[in-house]
């Protein structure tokens, strides 16, 4: 693997749970034991004494309006060069267990409003969009998908016109609850991964930099 980022750069996750994951909200360095605390440390052993900070803004029960509203604290004002970005599910979520949609047409405005504000304010700023995801591992998660499907098809065509790099998570853990684990080793309620799918976030997050 090669070095991606120079000394003294900022790198931000920004999210829901999957990216909050526990960390310590009063602590900026907190990463949380999710992918990112394991990319940073995976990072940290591949090129030690790299000199990057990392940091974690993810927000537990967060959805794309949500990241637009905390946009001047928790993006710009971190002026970081690069970010990360896994957002979606509770934009589904949110009109099963409380009856309180987001539209499809809802979603795709306030993301490409939140990535528009990411383009002025921080140009030189690299964006990695990461794909919202759901694996069947309750009952109801299949209902999901008439929901979900076309959320992760606008998000696919703005990592088209917006990102640098693009990582297609509902594929690729579709792809390996196909040929390799069952769905509740992955993420036990569909949605937040175990340690095992944290790792492989982690891993699919430092290939796509690296190799």
């Amino acid at each position: 693997m090669k070095e991606f980022f120079k000394k003294g750069q900022v790198v931000l996750f920004q999210g829901d749970s999957i990216t909050d994951c526990g960390r310590d909200r009063n602590d900026i360095y907190s990463l949380s034991v999710g992918y990112p605390g394991v990319v940073a440390k995976m990072y940290d052993l591949l090129f030690p004494g790299n000199g990057v900070t990392f940091v974690n803004k993810g927000i537990s029960g967060n959805r794309v309006k949500d990241l637009i509203e905390r946009y001047d604290e928790d993006f710009k004002a971190v002026k970081p060069d690069f970010i990360s970005i896994l957002i979606g599910i509770n934009d589904t979520w949110r009109r099963y267990d409380r009856f309180d949609p987001t539209s499809t047409e809802e979603f795709e405005k306030t993301y490409t409003d939140l990535l528009e504000k990411i383009k002025v304010d921080l140009p030189n700023c690299k964006i990695m969009i990461l794909e919202p995801f759901v694996l069947n591992s309750l009952p109801d998660r299949e209902s999901w998908r008439e929901d979900l499907d076309p959320k992760i098809k606008v998000v696919r065509n703005l990592a088209k016109k917006y990102a640098d790099y693009y990582i297609p998570l509902d594929g690729i853990f579709a792809k390996i609850e196909v040929e390799q684990y069952c769905c509740k080793q992955l993420a036990e309620d569909g949605v937040h991964p175990t340690p095992l799918g944290h790792g492989i976030i982690a891993n699919e997050y430092l290939k796509a930099l690296c190799d």
